[in-house]
């Protein structure tokens, strides 16, 4: 059993920047891959970077340079930093871990940008 409980979503305006939470709880097994996607209206559900629980970070290109995500593996967390938000970046944000092989959802949270 894995749980997945988002935070930090919200209203920016461009060139804001918000900072999205993650934490994982689960009653077994190793959690390894922690990442994040996101989803806008009418759109396909996109990945948007991941990070390895020995620090390897893989970015999506549209996000490089503006976004940084990290880990506390002692916690079980991972953050998603968004600084110089597009209005293109408005989307349901959702946290994605592999525990053993198997991937768990969480149930998103809106990312609104707009003047």
């Amino acid at each position: 059993q894995v749980q997945i409980v988002e935070s930090g979503g919200g209203l920016v305006q461009p060139g804001g920047s918000l900072r999205l939470s993650c934490a994982a709880s689960r009653s077994a097994g190793r959690l390894n891959v922690m990442s994040w996607y996101r989803q806008a209206p009418g759109k396909q559900r996109d990945f948007v970077a991941l990070i390895t629980d020995s620090n390897s970070i893989r970015y999506e290109y549209f996000v490089k340079g503006r976004f940084t995500i990290s880990r506390d593996n002692a916690r079980n967390t991972v953050d998603l930093q968004m600084n110089s938000l597009k209005v293109e970046d408005t989307a349901v944000y959702y946290c994605v871990v592999e525990v053993d092989g198997f991937f768990y959802w969480g149930q998103g949270t809106q990312v609104t940008v707009s003047s």
